[in-house]
Parts: C-alpha cells; sequence; structure tokens
C-alpha cells in the first residue's frame, strides 16, 4: 500500500477514533475534571453554600486552619485506622480466598458467585443489613455470647469505639472482598498451565508452587488489587455515615469523607470542605506513586 494512502487512512482512523471518544472525554470533563479544578480554586476562598455574597479571595487560610483542628486530626486518624485495617485485610484474603477457589474441583463457580453477590449490592443496602445484625438482639449478638455463654448480654457493636471502628471495616470487607477475589482469580488464570506442569515435574508442592510461582507473577494484579482498594478505603462515606444516622457515635468513625460532607453541606463552609478535598487528592495521589515506586510493577514475562 503506497505510503500517501497509509497516511490518509490513518488520518481518518485518528479522527473517527476521535468522534467515539468524544462523549466519554466530554462526559470526563463536565463531571470529574471541571469539579476537581473547582474545588482546587474554591479552597483558597471563603465561599459559603446558600450564601449571596460573593467570595473572597483568602490564600492558605483555609489551609493553615485545618492543620490547626483537632477536628481534621482526628478525621484523619479515623481514616487511616479504617484504610489500614480494611486495605490489609482486602488484599491478604483476597489473594488467601482466590488461591483456595482455584484448588477446588466441585463447585468453584458457586462459590465465585457467592463471594462476588455482596459486592452488587448497594453501599446502603450492605449498611442497612449490618445494621440489622449489630442490633442488641441481631445476629452479632447471639453469635458472640453462643461462642462467650454470655445470654442476653449487649456487645454494645455501636457504643465502644473499637468495636464501632471493626464494625465499619468488616462491612466494607464483606462487600468488597468477592470483587478483589474474582480480579486475583482472572490473574491467575493468565498464567499458562504449562509453567505449573514444570515445577510440578521438579517436585514441587501446591505451596511452593504458589509461593515461588503464582504470587510473582501476579504482580501486576497485586499491584491493581492493592491500589484499588486504598482508593476504595480512602473513599469511604456511605456506611460511615448510615451508621452514625443509625445512633451510633460520631467520633470514632469521622472519616475525612464524612467531615467533608458535614463541613459543606450541614455548616454550608464549602471553601473549608474543598480544601479537605484537595488535601485527600494529594494523600491518594501519593500513596498511588509510592505503591507503584514500591512495587516497581513491570510486565511479566512468563
Amino acid at each position: 500500500m503506497p505510503r500517501t494512502v497509509r497516511s490518509t487512512l490513518k488520518k481518518k482512523q485518528d479522527r473517527w477514533g476521535l468522534v467515539f471518544a468524544a462523549p466519554s472525554l466530554f462526559f470526563f470533563a463536565v463531571f470529574s475534571f471541571y469539579p476537581m479544578f473547582s474545588a482546587f480554586f474554591t479552597s483558597f476562598t471563603n465561599k459559603q453554600a446558600l450564601s449571596l455574597a460573593r467570595p473572597k479571595f483568602i490564600g492558605l487560610e483555609n489551609y493553615s486552619y485545618l492543620l490547626q483542628s483537632p477536628d481534621f486530626w482526628n478525621s484523619m486518624r479515623a481514616t487511616a485506622v479504617f484504610t489500614l485495617g480494611t486495605f490489609s485485610a482486602l488484599v491478604v484474603f483476597s489473594l488467601l480466598l482466590s488461591a483456595l477457589v482455584s484448588e477446588l474441583r466441585v463447585g468453584k463457580k458457586l462459590f465465585q458467585l457467592a463471594y462476588y453477590s455482596p459486592a452488587v449490592l448497594s453501599s446502603v443496602v450492605a449498611a442497612t443489613i449490618w445494621l440489622l445484625i449489630f442490633d442488641p438482639r441481631g445476629l452479632a449478638n447471639q453469635a458472640m455470647n453462643a461462642v462467650m455463654n454470655t445470654p442476653g448480654v449487649d456487645h454494645y457493636w455501636f457504643v465502644n469505639p473499637y468495636k464501632e471502628q471493626f464494625s465499619t471495616m468488616l462491612v466494607y470487607f464483606w462487600k468488597h472482598i468477592g470483587y478483589f477475589v474474582i480480579i486475583c482469580i482472572s490473574g491467575m488464570a493468565s498464567v499458562p498451565p504449562s509453567v505449573y506442569e514444570a515445577v510440578r515435574m521438579d517436585g514441587c508442592n501446591r505451596w511452593q508452587s504458589y509461593w515461588h510461582i503464582t504470587f510473582p507473577l501476579l504482580r501486576p494484579t497485586v499491584v491493581l488489587v492493592s491500589i484499588m482498594s486504598m482508593i476504595l478505603c480512602l473513599r469511604t462515606f456511605s456506611v460511615q455515615y448510615l451508621f452514625t444516622l443509625g445512633g451510633a457515635p460520631e467520633r470514632a468513625i469521622n472519616v475525612i469523607t464524612m467531615n467533608i460532607y458535614f463541613t459543606g453541606i450541614r455548616f454550608f463552609r464549602t471553601g473549608r470542605a474543598s480544601a479537605m478535598s484537595i488535601i485527600l487528592l494529594i494523600i491518594m495521589v501519593v500513596l498511588t506513586w509510592l505503591q507503584f515506586r514500591v512495587t516497581r510493577s513491570e510486565e511479566v514475562n512468563y
């Protein structure tokens, strides 16, 4: 094919590619990029919701206030505790459960469906289900009383701050573990069977095969799961919010997203809420960069 014809064909392909990508680009520009830049500029003003007054530029005053605010640092602590506990559990158990499910000879599809079914529920439905479980007459108290032989005792899941934090972690783990298990199973399926046949001929058992073959070859999948689960945990909101509506104390689970919501919606301080949003965005970007830096996830060759 002549070079001029190839050049003309490529220009047409690029033009049609841009046409098909334009709706998605427009969607992201309107609903993602514009709110992001708007929040960045708003964070330098004293803008208040429902106020007709023109917002004034106040520089770094919102950031200075947040760095001196005990409420903001409590939100950072609550977010760090929730993210560390839920993130580590999601990554570790998704790898373990995917390995166990992959070894099944009967009922593999049934187990995959059982793990994944909570992921299709909305966060509101999942939180409501667990609110009923953690009720004084719910299954959580009944199970604890059966194990500890303490009939009729209320274990105060929403009063004790440590149990309250554990409850929110458990809800998120239950809801999202199946999604990451499916991702890990898909990563394992991409490993050629000939690799396992070779190591079995060399005398490796299943544990050695998983630890020395499967896990290293799953490195891109592990990086994907870790980054997605970390961002998911940092953005948590609905479970904590619904738990507080159900009567749980706010302080122990007042994560930064819920603090942003209360600051911007309840107290109408849009500028200060925008500053917290930008800080959260910076934290996500830095932690994601660190994970890429530490793992150095280059392409895996079999």
